[in-house]
């Protein structure tokens, strides 16, 4: 089952408020006590954070919608997190590749880890709290129409501006992962 020891959630929570507390420009107007509260109350919540976590995320609260009570945490990390690098889009693109084939998919990953991948809207959004991805890449969420043709997009930040791209799905680079975000 998934979810975390009393220790580990207790280090974990002690890890998020540090980063809250350290970088309060993303959550203006948010306070901790209550995404404490949340947290504690959704135990498959905290263990999709430590997940996040523990691949190198850094995870951090971006907003809160007060009519659903509902805090999201995006994938905070200055680089595509180092966990999950090396990834195709999805697990059609991985079944695809007959040589070299990389160890998993970023949408079969971000599905195990119980999280989305950004959409290009929350990557952009995510590029007004600071600069992300000056030297990696992040595979984002990507519409049908493209997907079926045997593309995905992936986005990253260069010359102080954030550009999307197209490549193909069953690609994998070293320096491209993805950046996901969970409501809570």
């Amino acid at each position: 089952m998934n979810i975390l020891s009393a220790e580990q959630g207790k280090k974990l929570l002690n890890i998020l408020k540090v980063r809250f507390e350290e970088n309060n420009s993303r959550h203006q107007g948010i306070e901790w006590a209550g995404v404490q509260k949340k947290l504690e109350a959704d135990a498959h919540k905290l263990w999709s954070l430590n997940e996040m976590e523990t691949s190198g995320g850094a995870p951090d609260v971006v907003s809160y919608d007060k009519e659903t009570h509902t805090y999201t945490f995006y994938d905070c990390s200055s680089e595509s997190p180092a966990g999950r690098r090396n990834l195709c889009y999805d697990h059609a693109a991985l079944e695809s590749r007959k040589k070299n084939k990389p160890q998993n998919s970023a949408v079969d990953m971000a599905l195990f880890m119980g999280i989305e991948l950004l959409t290009e809207e929350c990557y952009q959004k995510l590029q007004k709290l600071g600069e992300f991805d000056t030297k990696t890449s992040s595979w984002i969420a990507t519409p049908d129409e493209i997907r079926k043709r045997g593309g995905a997009l992936f986005c990253d930040r260069r010359y102080d501006h954030v550009f999307v791209y197209h490549n193909g799905a069953e690609s994998y680079y070293a320096v491209r992962g993805f950046r996901g975000m969970l409501k809570v």
